[in-house]
C-alpha cells in the first residue's frame, strides 16, 4: 500500500447475512461507517431500503446468488453446508484488509497470503457446538428421526468447516469476556474482547422520579426464559411488571402470566426509551453473548437485575461489589428460585443506586468506544503485514 491506502485502507467487511437489524448488524454499520473504501460482502440480505441503507452507510453491497432461490428466507438457516461454499467464493482480490462479522460463516472466506484478516466473532455457532442436541432434540413430527440424522451428519460435517476456518485468521476478536472463553474451547486460539457498540445516545439519563413498575422486553423465545421472569413475579404479587415485545411463545407465557404482568406487544422505539427510563428496574433472564439491552437501560440510568453468566455478568455491577459503583444486581440462573430473591434484594436497597453512575457506566459502551478500539486493531494488523 502507499501511503494514501494506510491512510484510507480499502477494506472487505464480510457479514453472515442480513435478515434484519439486530446486533450483528448495528456492529457492520459501525465498521461500514468506519471506512471509507469498504464495500460489504454477505450471503443473504433480506432488509428494506432504509434498513439496507443504515446498515451499509452508503459502501457497496455484494449478495451471494444463494440469496436469489426462491423462498429462501422461510429455509436459509437450513443451508449451512451451502453457505460454506458460497462464501469462499466470494472475491476478495484487490483489498488491503478483510474485516468478518461473524456469528457463523463469514469469517470462512478465503484471503491471500499477504492479505490481514480480522474477524469480529458475535459466537462460535451454537447449534453446531454447545447447544447441538438442543437443536437435535428440537425436531419432531413426521420422519423426526431420520430428520435428526441428516442433521446430526450436517452438523458434523459444518464443526469440522468451522473449526478449519480460524487457521488463516490474523486477528480474532470477541464480543464479550463470555464469547472470548468460548473460543479458546472450540478454536484454540486466543482473542481480544471489544464489546460491540451501544448507541446510549439515543437513552437518555433520567435523573428524576420513577414509576412503581419494573420491566422487560424482548423476543419471546425459549431461551430469553420470560417463563422464570414471570414466576418470579408470580412470588412477589406485591410487584408489578411490564413485557414488552412478542413471539412464538406469547400465548403461553400470556396463559400463565401472574395478574400483577402486563404485556404490552411490541412497542415504537420512542415508547420504549421512555419505559426504560421510568422503570424501577430492567429485568433479564436470558444467558447473552453480550446482551445490548441491559446496556440501553443502563443508559438511562435505569438499574438491572440480571444473570451471573453470560455478558451481563460484564455489562452489570452488582450491589455487593464495593469497589465500583453498582448498576444493578446479579443472580445464579441455575437456582430456580435466585431471580426472586433478586427481586426482594432490589427492593431493600433500590435507593443505593445513582442514576448518574449507572449512566456513566453505559457510556463505557459507547460506539465511540468500539470505533476506537476496532481502528486500533486494524491499523496494528495492517502494520505487522507491512514490516
Amino acid at each position: 500500500m502507499n501511503v494514501t491506502d494506510k491512510q484510507n485502507p480499502r477494506i472487505a467487511l464480510v457479514h453472515d447475512w442480513l435478515p434484519t437489524v439486530g446486533g450483528g448488524e448495528h456492529v457492520l454499520a459501525e465498521l461500514a461507517g468506519m471506512y471509507a473504501n469498504a464495500e460489504i460482502f454477505t450471503l443473504f440480505d433480506f432488509l428494506d431500503r432504509d434498513e439496507r441503507a443504515y446498515v451499509t452507510a452508503g459502501r457497496p453491497l455484494h449478495v451471494s446468488s444463494l440469496s436469489r432461490l426462491p423462498g429462501v428466507q422461510r429455509y436459509y438457516r437450513y443451508l449451512l453446508l451451502e453457505c460454506s461454499r458460497a462464501v469462499e467464493r466470494f472475491d476478495l482480490r484487490g483489498y488491503d484488509a478483510v474485516i468478518s462479522s461473524s456469528a457463523a460463516l463469514a469469517k470462512g472466506v478465503i484471503v491471500g497470503v499477504d492479505q490481514p484478516h480480522v474477524a469480529y466473532i458475535h459466537s462460535p455457532p451454537r447449534y453446531a457446538w454447545d447447544l447441538t442436541h438442543d437443536y437435535l432434540d428440537a425436531i419432531q413430527g413426521p420422519l423426526a428421526g431420520l430428520r435428526r440424522a441428516l442433521a446430526h451428519r450436517m452438523l458434523h460435517r459444518f464443526r469440522m468447516w468451522d473449526r478449519g476456518t480460524v487457521v488463516s485468521i490474523d486477528k480474532l476478536v470477541a464480543n464479550s469476556d463470555f464469547v472470548r472463553r468460548r473460543i479458546a474451547r472450540v478454536y484454540g486460539r486466543d482473542a481480544q474482547v471489544v464489546h460491540p457498540p451501544v448507541d446510549v445516545d439515543a437513552f437518555a439519563l433520567n435523573a428524576g422520579g420513577r414509576c412503581n413498575r419494573y420491566v422487560t422486553a424482548g423476543r419471546f423465545v425459549p431461551y430469553k426464559n420470560t417463563v422464570a421472569i414471570l414466576q418470579a413475579f408470580a412470588a412477589r404479587p406485591d410487584l408489578y411488571l411490564d413485557v414488552i415485545g412478542s413471539g412464538p411463545e406469547e400465548v403461553r407465557l400470556r396463559a400463565m402470566s401472574p395478574p400483577n404482568v402486563t404485556f404490552t406487544g411490541w412497542l415504537p422505539r420512542a415508547e420504549v426509551v421512555s419505559r426504560l427510563q421510568s422503570a424501577r428496574a430492567f429485568v433479564f433472564a436470558a444467558i447473552e453473548d453480550f446482551g445490548i439491552v441491559p446496556v440501553e437501560a443502563q443508559a438511562c440510568g435505569t438499574p438491572v437485575i440480571a444473570p451471573s453468566i453470560g455478558g451481563t455478568a460484564e455489562t452489570v455491577r452488582d450491589l455487593s461489589n464495593a469497589a465500583v459503583a453498582p448498576t444493578g444486581i446479579l443472580y445464579d440462573p441455575t437456582d430456580p428460585t435466585a431471580l426472586t430473591a433478586a427481586l426482594d434484594r432490589f427492593e431493600s436497597a433500590h435507593n443505593d443506586f445513582d442514576p448518574h453512575a449507572i449512566r456513566a457506566h453505559a457510556e463505557t459502551f459507547a460506539a465511540p468506544v468500539f470505533r476506537t478500539a476496532m481502528q486500533t486493531i486494524v491499523t496494528d494488523v495492517l502494520a505487522a503485514h507491512s514490516r
